[in-house]
């Protein structure tokens, strides 16, 4: 698949998307929501694909929504409009996290605003120690509520760290990310890359379903009572216990081998 605003490349299970706008250190247009959005919803189709990095070209991950692509064109939208426009970049989120697949953000500069939210809505967020992160969305005027940050961000960071973030706007460097539980890995900047790329080779070496509804659940479940989320992971883990990898997780552990998962 080709695409005009950023790179994507499969190689062995291994869908690696890299944003493609170096100059304004990735900033996003109406065709890149467009294009994640078309990809991201295809992505749960493709059987090809087992796990997805996000990164950026250059020296950032993503600045957020460019200037002059984007918020100089929102000023002259009427209501409806500017909705399309929430809506669309709300659904790239929206695909992310319904992907039962895992997701990781290498991020390797300036994450900012949107591109913030974008890490945000990844499974894994592994850090150059150049990378920065910022929810810059009260400096232009705007909610902290962008692209499900509200919803998101508490779950990692804690309610009152979450409302710090997003109601200052204050850049944290890759250690504050990593103290706070942001970022899961912080990375010497030339290893970033082979780093993301080993976590992703661990993933798709894994039980796929079984990781892919861990991430479901995950979600899932943080909307439940006690009672329904026991009866959600009874069923789930029955269903595990009746799939190939659990048999071959067990043999390997009974023979003191590493599971071969995901052969049938």
């Amino acid at each position: 698949m080709a695409y005009d605003s950023f790179d994507y490349v499969l190689d062995g299970s291994i869908a690696t998307i890299r944003l493609d706008n170096p100059r304004q250190l990735n900033a996003l247009t109406f065709r890149t929501y467009e294009e994640l959005a078309e990809l991201t919803g295809a992505l749960a189709a493709d059987d090809r694909v087992h796990v997805v990095v996000l990164t950026g070209a250059g020296k950032g991950f993503c600045s957020g929504g460019s200037v002059d692509d984007i918020i100089g064109e929102l000023l002259k939208m009427d209501g409806a409009g500017l909705y399309r426009f929430t809506r669309l970049t709300c659904d790239v989120v929206r695909n992310m996290r319904r992907l039962e697949k895992p997701v990781i953000a290498a991020v390797n500069g300036m994450a900012a605003g949107a591109g913030a939210a974008l890490a945000l809505a990844s499974d894994f967020r592994v850090l150059s120690d150049r990378a920065r992160m910022a929810f810059l969305f009260v400096k232009v005027g705007l909610a902290g509520s962008d692209m499900g940050a509200i919803h998101l961000l508490p779950r990692i960071v804690g309610q009152g760290r979450a409302m710090e973030l997003l109601s200052l706007g204050d850049p944290i460097d890759a250690a504050e990310a990593y103290r706070i539980g942001l970022a899961n890995k912080v990375t010497p900047h030339d290893e970033l890359m082979p780093e993301a790329l080993r976590l992703a080779r661990r993933l798709r070496d894994g039980p796929r379903f079984a990781i892919g509804v861990t991430k479901k659940l995950l979600d899932l479940e943080a909307g439940m009572d006690l009672d329904a989320a026991l009866e959600m992971e009874a069923m789930t883990q029955a269903h595990c216990m009746q799939t190939a990898d659990f048999r071959e997780g067990f043999r390997a552990f009974m023979e003191r081998e590493t599971p071969r998962f995901n052969r049938g």
